[in-house]
């Protein structure tokens, strides 16, 4: 970090800020991150130019550069979600299903409406709305199988600046007639998607067949082609998420020795290739995943309220693994990244597992940056980096405020507070390239 101020700043966050350069877990909580107590986050051009003091910072302030004033308040990095799917925005909180029904009875209803005209604009408008209420400035999104619902994704994200990851879903099978494309449509409509955004702007491309129960191996074997013909690109899919859908993989695909290993066959594995859930995993599927570089998402509220299962992050951790964590809506009940910490915190202590908030906060900043290797553009506040950035009010609701009260300045149990009892209202704002962003609620 740096405290010379360029004469080109346009936008000046004054708070508390505090940014994490190293993950708790290995370098320790007080050598992981950076505390400015009265701190000033300088901005031109949609990117990071200086951070420190703000005692110091304000005396170089050119003249006329606008000042939020924040104190009292966090300035974090944007939040960042591993594992969401953009069209089931009307699926959330739909009762009563474990994982292949709740597919059956609600999210292929809702998927099929997206080819309907305006219908995936209007989603795609909203969808960013919630993400930016709850301060996430980052996603790895599932589309529909409609090229259409990807193309008004990353219009609509291009529109607001955001950088995000995202792609068609590809599902030849055990799906609606509706919802299905080929083993060749898929490919050639998702490397077209591919080529269009991939890269251009803020926006990133994922290969997404959907998971291997709706994927063919003539489908799967695309998959794995486009993997190797764009080597940058990221690939997304699911993983032993639940104990049926793994008994059915193993009916389809007889000849593989594990769930993990139908994805393997195809070149599917590797340090951009992202799957969700991870929570049956046999010891070689944990070999192979570490060995490879995969990263595993961890979805804690939706493993809850579709009775999936517990995340075991102490397991993937010993093992090497990388791990992000996500919202998984809609089968993931919040949007709010802090809620999915909440309910990831619960998670790890019914298996004996500590998840400090210094912890949490890294993995939803910094942590999920560098799983997916963007560490060097987003998930921290230094000089450089892409102006992504979160205001957090611990004193947002009168409990919060009540409890602050003999919290007393420490900054691990403020932000315990945050993660266990924060939602949307502890977001005093959100920026987006250094613009505030946050939309009003309704």
């Amino acid at each position: 970090m740096t405290n010379t101020v360029p004469a080109a700043v346009e936008r000046a966050l004054r708070g508390r800020v505090l940014s994490f350069h190293a993950d708790p877990r290995l370098a320790g909580a007080d050598a992981s991150h950076r505390y400015i107590e009265d701190g000033l986050v300088l901005v031109a051009g949609g990117r990071i130019v200086a951070v420190g003091e703000a005692a110091e910072l304000l005396r170089q302030l050119p003249a006329g550069v606008t000042v939020d004033d924040h104190r009292g308040r966090l300035i974090l990095p944007g939040f960042i979600d591993t594992h969401i799917h953009y069209p089931q925005t009307r699926v959330i909180a739909s009762y009563g299903a474990q994982l292949l029904e709740w597919l059956q009875k609600y999210t292929f209803v809702e998927e099929q409406k997206l080819r309907q005209q305006g219908h995936a604009e209007h989603v795609a408008r909203f969808f960013f709305d919630e993400l930016l209420r709850q301060g996430t400035t980052t996603a790895v999104v599932y589309c529909s199988v409609h090229p259409e619902s990807v193309e008004a994704f990353f219009a609509e994200s291009e529109r607001r600046g955001t950088r995000m990851i995202a792609g068609k879903v590809m599902m030849d099978r055990n799906a609606p007639e509706a919802l299905t494309d080929t083993a060749a449509s898929g490919y050639e409509e998702s490397r077209g998607l591919l080529q269009k955004w991939h890269g251009r702007g803020r926006q990133l491309y994922a290969i997404t067949p959907r998971f291997a129960i709706t994927s063919t191996p003539e489908q799967l074997e695309a998959s794995g082609a486009l993997v190797r013909a764009f080597p940058d690109a990221y690939m997304q899919t699911h993983l032993g998420e639940n104990l049926a859908e793994i008994a059915l993989v193993k009916e389809l695909f007889p000849s593989a020795k594990t769930y993990t290993d139908v994805y393997d066959r195809y070149g599917l594995l590797g340090p951009r290739s992202i799957f969700g859930h991870c929570i049956y995993l046999e010891d070689s599927e944990v070999a192979a995943l570490a060995g490879s570089g995969s990263i595993a998402a961890f979805c804690p509220t939706s493993n809850l309220f579709l009775g999936s299962g517990l995340f075991d992050m102490r397991r993937l951790h010993q093992h090497g693994i990388r791990v992000g964590i996500a919202t998984d809506v809609g089968g993931g009940t919040s949007y709010s990244m802090l809620q999915t910490a909440n309910e990831a915190y619960k998670v790890l202590q019914m298996q004996g597992q500590t998840w400090p908030a210094l912890q949490a906060f890294y993995m939803m900043t910094r942590g999920n940056a560098e799983v997916l290797g963007l560490g060097d553009r987003i998930g921290s506040l230094e000089v450089g980096r892409e102006a992504d950035v979160i205001v957090l009010d611990p004193r947002a609701t009168p409990a919060m405020a009540h409890r602050m009260e003999c919290i007393d300045g420490n900054l691990a149990e403020e932000l315990f507070l945050l993660m266990t009892l924060g939602d949307d209202r502890c977001v005093a704002e959100t920026y987006v390239a250094g613009r505030p962003v946050k939309p009003k609620a309704v």
